[in-house]
């Protein structure tokens, strides 16, 4: 059994036990549920967009501790001061130390979109992710079929949220459908962990041409980012580059302006 197949185990249990502590209905009835929320594709259509998915995340199963020190919500701002198109949140908290507690302290003060960056296998979480002040989410390809995935992203989109797909390789171009906004490639397999930014730039010409391209992890160098929109790549999701200073805002910052 990979990491992912052990993630998605345990997530399916986490699910099935969060519904028995948390009804639907309870969800549905939280203050965030109801609020109007923020459009990355939008936001990325602006001319002076960064295109920085800045992500949050104190550790990972493939580098361990990453920042464990620092805080959520300072982080946050500071990425948002600096220029981030939109914020990513991990709220797994067994694999990646975060949990929805981080999403919802962010999001009175951010006025940019909220990616809850989560392994989502039930319709359930996608309640969860509306809830919490989420304005998109995340479906991976890897452990969704076609069929779950345009069930999962109809849902989401019916209830206001936008919804980013990721891919790996070219096998899972299929599951891409009308009810995705962005389709993601990422560098990281989530099976080995092994980094490949050559993976999005030889899968850029394959994505329909009215989808977001995001790129997505290993990604340190303003440079890369450069490579990445000569191919028509709109976004580019980095947490660890910045997570892994001691000032995730500055680094960001600097970042934007060597591009």
């Amino acid at each position: 059994m990979n990491i992912l197949d052990t993630i998605i185990e345990k997530k399916r249990n986490e699910v099935s036990e969060r519904k028995l502590r948390v009804a639907l209905s309870d969800l549905q009835q939280r203050p965030y549920y109801s609020r109007n929320t923020y459009s990355l594709v939008n936001t990325l259509k602006g001319a002076d967009a960064s295109g920085i998915i800045a992500e949050f995340k104190r550790k990972s199963p493939s580098k361990g501790i990453i920042n464990d020190q620092a805080d959520v919500v300072q982080v946050a701002t500071a990425y948002q001061d600096a220029g981030a198109s939109a914020v990513s949140v991990l709220t797994d908290e067994s694999f990646f130390g975060g949990s929805d507690a981080d999403l919802l302290a962010i999001r009175p003060f951010l006025q940019i979109p909220i990616l809850r960056k989560e392994f989502i296998v039930d319709q359930y979480q996608i309640h969860e992710a509306k809830s919490i002040g989420a304005d998109l989410i995340l479906l991976i390809a890897a452990c969704l079929s076609p069929t779950e995935v345009k069930e999962l992203s109809t849902l989401a989109q019916a209830i206001g949220l936008e919804v980013l797909l990721e891919l790996h390789d070219e096998d899972e171009l299929g599951h891409i459908c009308d009810t995705v906004n962005l389709v993601g490639i990422n560098n990281r397999s989530l099976k080995t962990f092994d980094v490949n930014i050559e993976r999005s730039l030889m899968m850029a010409k394959q994505i329909p041409e009215d989808k977001m391209k995001v790129a997505e992890s290993g990604i340190d160098d303003p440079g890369q980012v450069k490579l990445f929109r000569n191919d028509g790549y709109n976004a580019f999701l980095i947490g660890e580059n910045f997570m892994k200073t001691t000032n995730p805002g500055l680094a960001l910052s600097q970042f934007i302006e060597n591009i």
